[in-house]
């Protein structure tokens, strides 16, 4: 797997933006109902189990389902951080 620590600090951006969106409790739930994805109470990803684009992009359309176009946007700028990992869809 391509530096895992990268993935972990994307993936945790990512549910911390949510957690301020949707609030903590929807946003780890969310998010801890993604195969291969461990959370803390924190929100910070602790380990990553298969291909991680792929639970990126689980976790992402778990939050679209949520709050549709404004997720999208509002990762954008997390995605920029990160210009080795493509971006999902």
């Amino acid at each position: 797997m391509e530096n895992k620590e990268q993935y972990l600090k994307l993936l945790t951006e990512i549910i911390k933006k949510q957690a301020v969106i949707l609030g903590p409790d929807i946003a780890l739930l969310k998010a801890r109902s993604i195969s291969g994805l461990k959370v803390s109470d924190d929100c910070a990803v602790t380990d990553i189990a298969g291909d991680p684009k792929e639970v990126i992009q689980q976790l992402v359309n778990a939050y679209v389902e949520l709050s549709g176009q404004i997720v999208k946007s509002a990762l954008s700028s997390i995605f920029e951080k990160y210009p080795g990992i493509n971006k999902v869809e």
